[in-house]
């Protein structure tokens, strides 16, 4: 189902972002009490710093001896090392205190987009992008980082510093110096604000390039198989080359933009500095003011215009942050389709059984897959749901796992509508052996464990050898501890199916769901593994999806599916004696096993005569 885009404006990210940091910093009240008075100490000493570069140069011009010359000022250019070192002191401590304020933040935020993720639905999960996405979350858990550090404690004590010289170059000099002062950051502030909006949308779509040439590549690389399979790596290069050329255009129109603000900031300091040093000569040359004067006055310019410059930097990597951080919002923002009731209880499962009930869903409201579903699994007892490919069968089992909810009728197990029930105890209480299984990039002992993560080493040995994969273990070079690759690719397919049949073995709940579990097995391992699943289905509910018919001959019902409805019912026999659709895909299926066991005889033959 799709849907609807974010409508987040960037304002109210910003706002969103500063409420999210409050938490986090009342968590560490006294680091940030600490933060704040090195922040104060180092503000107090670089205010200093020019009142003592006044005095020295104005002892060492007024100074008429030798003597005088090295003792008078020695005091004052001790007193103006130790200020500076301290200035520095303060702030390095500040930035380290604070720190882990922010690194906290990062982690928390992080983990809460993370888990919000996994609690999305299958829907979402299909329409993402991993690279794109992957980079958003990047840039965002940076962009909130950014915040807490620069704007929490740089542009609010640059302010303040500022504020503080201006009133102090009015006190000691003249209006003339506070206003030039003022109205110079008045018009730098400006100029940033109004020429950073403009760029924000080139941040923007050069993140967007990003975002589309990562997932271009991730996706790529991920069905790496596939590409060679075709010989497409030119067509894959030729598209990656199309979306890096998106990124260079938007990553050229980022820099020339940037060296527009850039060269406008410059200018507007250059005219600032410049202005007030030629009113500070003039004063001088008329004798209203010192020679310490005029350095005191260089000084605080330069004091003032270097941090404003930085805030203007902190002001556009700021809105930077902002649009890196507007989706990972906006991801914070998206609401599961599948949600748990208030209070939902867990499922109790006292006896397995599986009930559904005149069930209807569709993917899309204009197309009903499933109309009008209703059958019963019995405890302990194995139910297979067969038919031809886009009948629903899949359906049912993400429907059971709730995936997705029904769009009519409801799913019961032991009398609990699965919608009333939590998630999360409903799908412990279901084992599932997907038809494709994806594997981690781990050892081939933890994927399996994977079923079970607190069981214990003897007890995935013990699924192992169940999923008839211990043979294969043992000719691994590091045994069950060998890394079985990005998506287990190391692994056939059938090796692969043999962990997930592990798996489930391992997890050994009350519900079983095999979801074409031996498509991928040849003829001697599928008939040991289902011996295995025999064994384990007396204690379980099994539900079976199946193509291949030959696999749930066993089953106490089969359901026989077509375009979405049960059009049959009963034991193989059952079916059989019927000579409906469930005969004529046995009969189907014979045939072409036969025909696959005379051409594999016939080729047998033609290679011994060849030899």
């Amino acid at each position: 189902m799709p849907r609807p885009k974010s409508t987040v404006a960037l304002e109210d990210v910003h706002w969103g972002a500063l409420k999210t940091l409050f938490p986090y910093l009342l968590e560490f009240r006294r680091a940030v009490l600490l933060a704040l008075l090195c922040l104060v100490g180092a503000k107090l000493a670089s205010v200093g710093l020019p009142f003592i570069l006044k005095h020295i140069v104005d002892d060492l011009d007024s100074a008429g001896g030798a003597a005088a010359a090295i003792a008078l000022p020695l005091g004052l250019l001790l007193a103006y090392g130790a200020v500076r070192l301290s200035s520095v002191l303060f702030g390095e401590l500040r930035d380290t205190i604070f720190g882990r304020v922010t690194e906290r933040a990062q982690r928390r935020i992080g983990l809460e987009v993370f888990q919000h993720l996994h609690r999305l639905d299958l829907d979402f999960h299909l329409n993402r992008r991993t690279g794109g996405l992957s980079r958003d979350i990047e840039r965002g858990i940076s962009g909130i980082g950014f915040l807490m550090r620069f704007m929490v404690f740089n542009i609010v004590p640059t302010l303040l510093e500022i504020g503080m010289v201006a009133v102090l170059l009015w006190w000691n000099y003249s209006a003339l110096f506070a206003l030039l002062v003022l109205g110079a950051v008045v018009v730098y502030i400006g100029f940033s604000v109004v020429a950073t909006e403009w760029r924000t949308r080139f941040v923007r779509e050069l993140n967007e390039a990003e975002s589309r040439s990562s997932s271009r590549s991730v996706d790529s690389l991920l069905n790496y198989e596939t590409v060679k399979y075709f010989g497409n790596e030119a067509y894959e290069a030729g598209h990656y080359d199309v979306e890096l050329g998106q990124w260079e255009q938007a990553r050229r129109k980022n820099r020339l933009s940037l060296f527009g603000l850039n060269a406008g900031q410059a200018l507007i300091i250059a005219i600032a500095m410049t202005a007030a040093m030629v009113l500070a000569a003039v004063r001088v040359t008329g004798g209203q003011m010192t020679i310490g004067d005029f350095v005191l006055i260089n000084a605080f310019m330069m004091q003032i215009f270097i941090p404003l410059n930085f805030l203007g930097f902190v002001y556009r990597e700021m809105k930077g942050s902002l649009a890196n951080i507007e989706k990972m919002f906006s991801l914070l923002e998206v609401k599961p389709a599948v949600e748990d009731a208030p209070g939902a209880p867990e499922l109790r499962v006292t006896e397995g059984r599986i009930e559904f009930d005149d069930v209807h869903f569709g993917y899309r409201p204009d197309r009903e897959i499933l109309g009008g579903i209703t059958f019963t699994v019995q405890p302990r007892q194995k139910l297979a749901i067969v038919g031809a490919s886009g009948a629903g069968k899949s359906t049912l089992f993400k429907l059971l796992f709730r995936f997705y909810d029904t769009t009519g009728g409801r799913i019961l197990v032991d009398g609990q509508d699965i919608r009333t029930v939590s998630q999360e105890s409903l799908r412990r209480a279901i084992g599932v052996v997907p038809q494709d299984t994806v594997l981690f990039n781990q050892s081939l002992l933890e994927n399996v464990r994977y079923g079970r993560v607190d069981a214990t080493d003897a007890e995935v040995m013990a699924a192992i050898r169940h999923a008839q994969l211990a043979g294969f273990v043992q000719q691994l070079p590091e045994g069950a501890h060998t890394l079985v690759g990005e998506r287990g690719l190391k692994l056939s397919g059938g090796e692969r199916q043999r962990v997930a049949i592990a798996r489930a073995l391992l997890k050994h709940p009350p519900i079983m769901v095999f979801d074409e579990a031996t498509s991928s097995l040849d003829s001697h391992s599928e008939r040991g593994i289902l011996e295995a699943l025999r064994q384990v289905a007396r204690e379980q509910t099994t539900l079976v999806i199946a193509h291949r018919l030959s696999t749930v001959v066993d089953a106490d019902t089969i359901l026989v599916l077509d375009e979405g409805r049960i059009v049959e019912q009963g034991s193989h026999a059952r079916l059989l004696a019927q000579d409906g659709h469930y005969a004529a895909l046995w009969r189907l299926q014979q045939e072409e096993r036969g025909r696959a066991e005379i051409d594999a005889v016939q080729e047998m033959s033609s290679q011994e005569r060849e030899d």
